[in-house]
C-alpha cells in the first residue's frame, strides 16, 4: 500500500525552553522530515499563548523554505476570520514566487486563540459586521485565481503572479467543511486530531469525494506517536489531555485547564462547563500505526496523511517521525 506521509508542527514550547528554542526545534524537524522523505510540513497559527511559538505561519513558512530545498511548506492553517482575504492571497503568492511549487496554503476557521487575542486581531472591525467564513473563503479563492493582465485597473489583483500557484487546502472537521471545499475547488483536510469521531471522519471524507467529483484530494490529519514498543508509546500519551469549554451552544477545545479558565474569564461567561478529555492519539509501534493508516486508506480512498505529534519534547517528536519513515520505506 502506497501513501504519502506529511507533518504538522505547532512549535510547542517545552518546560524551561524559550520560544526561540522551540522555533529552532521546528527548523530541525523540517530539515529532518525532508531527509526522511516526508512530502510536506505545515505550521499552525496560535495567539497569545506561552505554550506554542507559532503565531504567524506566513513568517515561519518563509524561514523554513529558505533553509530546506525540496519539502513542501505550508500553513495548517491561516485563521482566515481575522484577516483580509486579499492580503492572505498576496502573502502566499509572494511565498510561491520565492519558492515555486513548494508552497501550500491551508486555511482554517477556528480563532486560534482566546477572546482577547481574537478581539485584538480584528482591530476596529466589529465581529457582527464581518462576513461569514464561506464568503471570506470565496473572496480568497477569487484573489488566488484572478490575476489576468486585463484586470489591471479594473480590480485589485493579489500580485506577484507566482510561476506556480500555491496548493490550496481547507482544514475542517465536518461534512459541511468538506462540501465547502469541494464547491470552491479546494482540497480538503479532515482534522482528525480535533474531531476524533471515526463516523464524522468517514462522512466528511466521503462527502468530499462525492461533491468534488474526483477533482480534488482529501487528506486526513491525525495525532500520532510511534515508539519502539507499544508500552513506551502508551506511557507517553497517557497523560495527554485536552479541555473542552462549553458556553451556551458554543464549544472550544484548548490544551490546558488554565487556558480553559482564561477563555471563560475573557468571554465574560457566567454559565459554562469545562470538561477534561483524554487526548486521542494513534500510538504504538510503526507497524501498528501503518496498519491503521492502511485501513483508513482502503476505506476512504485517502492517499496522504498529515501527522501531528502532540508532545512538547523535540527528541520524542523526531524519533517518532524517524520510526514511521523507516517503516514506510519497508512497505512501499
Amino acid at each position: 500500500m502506497n501513501y504519502r506521509l506529511s507533518l504538522l508542527d505547532q512549535s510547542p514550547i517545552n518546560d524551561g525552553q524559550s520560544a526561540a528554542e522551540a522555533l529552532a526545534a521546528t527548523l530541525t524537524f523540517a530539515q529532518t522530515a525532508e531527509k526522511l522523505g516526508y512530502h510536506r510540513l505545515w505550521v499552525s497559527e496560535h495567539h497569545d499563548t506561552e505554550k506554542l511559538a507559532g503565531s504567524s505561519p506566513e513568517v515561519l513558512i518563509a524561514w523554513l523554505l529558505a533553509q530546506t530545498s525540496r519539502l513542501r511548506i505550508g500553513s495548517g492553517g491561516v485563521m482566515l476570520q481575522h484577516y483580509s482575504p486579499y492580503k492572505v492571497a498576496e502573502n502566499f503568492h509572494l511565498l510561491s514566487a520565492l519558492a515555486p511549487d513548494r508552497v501550500d496554503i491551508g486555511i482554517g476557521k477556528a480563532p486560534g486563540g482566546l477572546p482577547l487575542s481574537t478581539k485584538a486581531l480584528r482591530g476596529h472591525q466589529s465581529a457582527d459586521n464581518a462576513p461569514g467564513f464561506p464568503a471570506q473563503l470565496q473572496q480568497l479563492t477569487h484573489y488566488l485565481t484572478h490575476l489576468d493582465d486585463h484586470l489591471a485597473g479594473v480590480e485589485a489583483r493579489a500580485l506577484p503572479h507566482p510561476p506556480v500557484a500555491p496548493q490550496r487546502f481547507l482544514l475542517g472537521a465536518s461534512k459541511e467543511s468538506a462540501r465547502l471545499a469541494a464547491s470552491l475547488g479546494w482540497n480538503f483536510v479532515f482534522a482528525g486530531f480535533i474531531n476524533t469521531s471515526a463516523e464524522v471522519m468517514t462522512e466528511s471524507v466521503l462527502a468530499f469525494h462525492e461533491y468534488s467529483a474526483g477533482k480534488g484530494q482529501a487528506l486526513v490529519s491525525l495525532a500520532v506517536l510511534a515508539a519502539q514498543t507499544r508500552e513506551e508509546a502508551a506511557e507517553r500519551v497517557a497523560e495527554q489531555h485536552n479541555f473542552r469549554v462549553t458556553i451556551g451552544d458554543k464549544h472550544v477545545t484548548v490544551g490546558t485547564r488554565e487556558q480553559a479558565e482564561a477563555f471563560v474569564q475573557q468571554a465574560g461567561a457566567r454559565q459554562f462547563t469545562i470538561e477534561q478529555q483524554q487526548l486521542s492519539v494513534l500510538h504504538g509501534t510503526p507497524g501498528d500505526i501503518h496498519e491503521q493508516l492502511r485501513d483508513i486508506q482502503r476505506r476512504l480512498c485517502v492517499n496522504e496523511f498529515v501527522l501531528h505529534t502532540p508532545l512538547t519534547e523535540a527528541a520524542v517528536r523526531l524519533k517518532s517521525i524517524e520510526l514511521l519513515a523507516g517503516q514506510l520505506k519497508e512497505i512501499s
